[in-house]
């Protein structure tokens, strides 16, 4: 069986993978709730770098973009403890599409 190929951003100094918070929301009692995670995920190489590139290109260097295969996502999700991924769609705008995977009806 194939697997599909996506491309990951990756810090060359800690190793971490680029992410996705939304805004942080209070729980019904006013305290801060949990801040989820998604992994950003590109279809295209090109694409990780036109992210880079348009939004950070100061930093750019400091970056490396890896491929990921679709199977490879699950144990990666899991290790870095993501929400879900956010499947970039236009890097320069950026449109990212965010699927949560730990409730994925929430």
């Amino acid at each position: 069986m194939f697997s599909e190929i996506f491309y990951v951003i990756r810090s060359r100094r800690d190793g971490q993978y680029i992410m996705a918070r939304p805004m942080q929301a209070t729980d019904s009692d006013g305290q801060p709730a949990p801040i989820p995670t998604y992994l950003l995920l590109f279809k295209e190489h090109f694409d990780a770098l036109t992210y880079l590139n348009t939004h950070s290109p100061e930093l750019a260097d400091q970056f490396t973009v890896e491929s990921m295969a679709s199977n490879q996502l699950g144990s990666v999700l899991q290790r870095w403890d993501f929400t879900g991924i956010g499947v970039v769609q236009d890097p320069l705008l950026p449109q990212i599409d965010i699927m949560d995977t730990q409730n994925p009806n929430g």
